[in-house]
């Protein structure tokens, strides 16, 4: 799914409006449809049935199930709706009048200038009090009123804004929580920035936030993405056209990823030799995991070359589906090892002694297949960024965010990950997988975003299974194989956690659940 950013969609409203004739209060009302559409399926319980026991009238009676059900089926469902004086907020204002229409209870307030408010905002103000509603100022001092209600509407800002959320702002951004079952967001919610995810001083936690039109970076990515919930991506009426055909970031679906069917005559020299360089003294497990995940992946042959004296457990560790070597004494053999490799990884485990970074650099010379490179792999070329950019073959980068601020200089937290990452890929002419909470990937000026993934994979090894997949697919020579690696990696972290739990699941588990990711992208359709 392409993502586009705010000035993107500025545009395309702009041209929707003054090009095509469409009426900027026609396209809010459609917004305010879209929100109330997803209001009214959210699931509200009542006391004595999902919510509080023991529910008593006031002559002692016990309701039954079916006389509290009927009773709550009665009530007046309630919201509260904050709006700004801009555009988003009449969005909200739209969306009020129509609960209100609908037999809801609502409370609609605004929180700012009132002599800043837009003219669209004000023809919404309009309607609401042509159809018995208002819309009340904020009064800081007296917050009891604003709670509680079933739905907390956020309109406050959308994706324009810039700045961070202050005084009566950040006030009512906090106050959408309190005694509210859901949070519903409009376009945005409150406080983040819509290109980077960034939280601009305060944001809005939303349960379900309703975009329009089109997806937009900040809703998927950082912080963003906590704070959006579920993201639902509604039209508005703004034709096609208007948008550009192909954008600079883009959510990964299943639905773009692609495995070939195996041909029926197909060898094991038709998918690719895997070289792994991993392993030290005390961390044999990370190029056992690394090779084990390339081994579960397709490569047609997996060689982990380790040093010798690890080999002796990563042989007994890896010997059913991997070759294992130890590396010979005069390091310049160690190139002639790799020779005809379709693909390498250098990293998982090595260590940073100086053995380790002569090997490291020396693999990156002289083989000109796709390099993955991760771990130590990493730490060792951000002291060598020359040799990184001197190199003509593909070489991906897998760092979290400690180890590309050790790459790239800069500063922690990243606030821009997308920003970071197409920048250092660009700068550097690489592949970047910025690892995390959504990962993002760049190349060409290209950012792509995975969906995929949960908390239970924040364990040590995880990292090393990614690095074993990608380098496995590269070596078959997939299209789309780091997209298609990061998203398989995080969608059998997925199963791994439904079988297992984010609390007990380890790598290993999502290892042995990489076929069945990759199973399901073969059965599609």
């Amino acid at each position: 799914m392409n993502l586009y950013t705010a000035a993107q969609v500025r545009e395309a409203d702009r041209r929707a409006i003054e090009e095509r004739g469409i009426p900027s209060a026609q396209l809010m009302e459609n917004a305010a449809l879209a929100v109330v559409r997803e209001v009214r399926a959210l699931p509200i319980p009542g006391p004595g049935l999902d919510g509080p026991i023991g529910w008593v009238t006031a002559d002692g009676h016990v309701p039954t199930h079916e006389e509290q059900a009927e009773f709550w089926a009665m009530r007046r469902r309630s919201a509260i709706v904050w709006c700004g004086p801009g555009n988003n907020g009449g969005d909200g204002v739209a969306a009020a009048r129509l609960l209100l229409e609908m037999g809801w209870q609502v409370k609609c307030v605004l929180v700012g200038d009132r002599s800043k408010m837009t003219p669209d905002c004000r023809e919404m103000e309009r309607r609401l009090n042509q159809a018995g509603g208002m819309l009340e100022d904020f009064d800081p001092a007296h917050k009891e009123q604003y709670m509680p209600f079933d739905v907390a509407i956020d309109a406050l800002f959308g994706v324009g804004l810039r700045r961070d959320l202050e005084a009566d702002a950040a006030l009512a951004a906090r106050m959408t929580r309190r005694g509210t079952g859901w949070v519903v967001s409009v376009d945005v919610p409150s406080g983040i920035h819509a290109d980077t995810g960034d939280v601009m001083g305060e944001a809005v936690r939303a349960d379900v936030t309703v975009t329009f039109s089109r997806g937009k970076p900040g809703l998927y990515v950082g912080k963003g993405a906590v704070h959006s919930g579920r993201v639902v991506v509604a039209g508005i009426g703004i034709p096609d056209e208007f948008y550009p055909g192909r954008s600079q970031n883009v959510l990964v679906g299943r639905e773009d990823l692609y495995l070939p069917p195996k041909a029926l005559d197909a060898h094991k020299g038709d998918f690719g030799r895997l070289f792994i360089l991993a392993g030290s003294r005390g961390y044999a497990g990370a190029a056992a995991l690394c090779a084990r995940a390339a081994a579960r992946s397709g490569a047609g042959l997996v060689t982990l070359a380790v040093p010798e004296d690890v080999y002796p457990i990563l042989a007994a560790k890896c010997c059913d589906e991997v070759m294992v070597q130890p590396l010979p004494g005069d390091d310049g053999a160690v190139p002639d090892m790799a020779r005809g490799c379709a693909a390498a990884v250098i990293g998982p485990g090595l260590g940073r002694g100086e053995r380790a970074e002569r090997l490291a650099l020396a693999l990156m010379r002289a083989l000109p297949c796709p390099i993955i490179l991760d771990a130590d792999g990493l730490n060792i070329i951000s002291r060598h960024i020359d040799v990184l950019d001197e190199r003509e073959g593909k070489t991906i980068l897998t760092p979290h965010d400690g180890e590309f601020a050790r790459l790239s200089g800069c500063a922690l937290p990243i606030r821009d990950r997308l920003g970071a990452a197409r920048g250092f890929a660009g700068q550097h002419g690489c592949t970047l997988v910025l690892k995390g909470f959504r990962t993002v990937m760049s190349a060409g000026g290209r950012c792509a975003v995975n969906p995929t993934g949960n908390p239970g994979m924040a364990k040590g090894g995880s990292g090393d299974a990614l690095a074993g997949l990608m380098g496995a697919l590269a070596a078959q020579g997939l299209r789309d194989a780091v997209e298609l690696a990061v998203w398989l990696h995080g969608r059998a972290g997925d199963l791994a956690a439904a079988d297992k739990g984010e609390y007990g699941m380890t790598p290993s588990d999502l290892i042995e659940q990489i076929p069945y990711a990759m199973k399901e992208l073969c059965e599609r359709g």
